[in-house]
């Protein structure tokens, strides 16, 4: 059985040191919720509070309705996966994946067919009686997985559980997880630094910073409308530029320090008034244009990078302004260096922040704190 988590007012001290002052969330039942945000910022320290392993100086925490800041963690019925793995060496592949259910006492019949079930779930049955020093990186990971699910869990909590493996098999152990996570429906509480891993896992992402969430949503809404510029920056690529907001009538304008204008219907009704603004293009977000056209943001081309599907290319404002951008490739060439080109943008994608950037004045903006 899954549960929801709910969180109240929680803080966090060590000392004097605040790590965490004032959160509240809600993790619905069954759904893979992410924590996402730089070193630091207090993802881990959350999760270990839900965990129990860490002291709660304030809030409330719930399984459901079951107040849990007191219970030991041993009697919260969650499941771990670390960063490190933390198997048994000296423990069979099927002796790792039994230990949770051994120390329940389970009846011996139950602990071989869940034991079975679960290394056929992961893939691992044919490794069950190796050691863990004779399996890879991903075969060891595997192995903590299906011993923390075995026994099912109300919740599973994965602290950074890909981050020591190489780029493809974290592709690969991403998509294990997920599959494997919906398949058993348990909520799934997962802390990672790594955006993109997080788009590809997540029902729903928390973004952190100093302790506070910035904005809860799925993958797509956190990335076409990020709550604010820390958001739009932490999440994905972003080229950050400056401008203005003025009213014309009743239509509002963004004009970019760089001189280009566009009509912005899309701004919420609250802030259509005269201000300074900072606007997030991210580097899809760009058309590139040839040189002669004049509606645009004058650029050069420093240098590019051809990778397959996509060419990057960076170039130069004519006020030395330096942007990323990301065009399909071309069949036939790569616009060469010191290209002149003009820059216009899909507007309907690009995101537009209060001064201080502080808080997005687009509609669509969704945070999903709590329920």
């Amino acid at each position: 059985m899954s549960v929801c988590i709910k969180i109240r007012n929680a803080v966090k001290k060590y000392g004097n040191n605040t790590i965490i002052s004032d959160l509240s969330l809600d993790i619905r039942e069954g759904e893979f919720f992410t924590l996402l945000g730089p070193s630091g910022c207090g993802k881990t320290t959350l999760l270990r509070m839900i965990a129990g392993f860490n002291s709660i100086e304030g809030g409330d925490f719930f399984f459901n309705d079951k107040r849990i800041n007191d219970i030991d963690p041993s009697k919260r019925n969650i499941g771990m996966v670390f960063q490190n793995y933390a198997i048994f060496p000296h423990l069979s592949v099927r002796d790792n994946v039994a230990f949770g259910l051994k120390n329940r006492k389970t009846p011996k019949d139950e602990l071989i067919r869940e034991t079975d079930r679960f290394m056929e779930l992961m893939h691992i049955k044919e490794y069950a009686d190796r050691m863990p020093d004779r399996l890879s990186g991903g075969q060891q990971q595997r192995v903590a997985l299906a011993r923390a699910l075995v026994i099912k869990p109300d919740v599973l909590l994965m602290d950074e559980p890909l981050s020591n493996l190489d780029a493809k098999l974290r592709v690969e152990m991403r998509t294990v997880i997920k599959e494997i996570q919906h398949t058993v429906g348990i909520t799934n509480v997962y802390v990672t630094h790594d955006q993109e891993e997080a788009m590809a896992v997540s029902d729903r992402i928390a973004v952190m910073n100093h302790g506070d969430i910035q904005q809860v949503g799925t993958p797509k809404d956190i990335y076409q409308r990020p709550q604010n510029l820390f958001v739009a920056a932490f999440i994905g690529r972003s080229n950050v530029m400056t401008g203005e907001l003025s009213m014309k009538g009743d239509v509002p304008f963004v004009r970019f320090d760089a001189g280009y204008e566009v009509e912005m219907q899309n701004v919420r009704s609250e802030y259509r008034k005269d201000q300074k603004v900072q606007i997030s293009v991210r580097p899809e977000e760009f058309i590139i244009e040839p040189g002669e056209q004049t509606d645009g943001i004058r650029a050069v081309i420093d240098s590019s990078v051809f990778l397959g599907l996509n060419t990057h290319y960076f170039v130069h404002t004519e006020d030395g302004e330096k942007l990323e951008i990301i065009q399909e490739s071309q069949i036939d060439s790569i616009i060469p260096s010191g290209t002149s080109i003009c820059l216009r943008v899909k507007k309907e994608k690009m995101n537009v922040f209060a001064a201080e950037g502080e808080y997005n004045i687009l509609e669509g903006v969704r945070n999903d704190i709590t329920a």
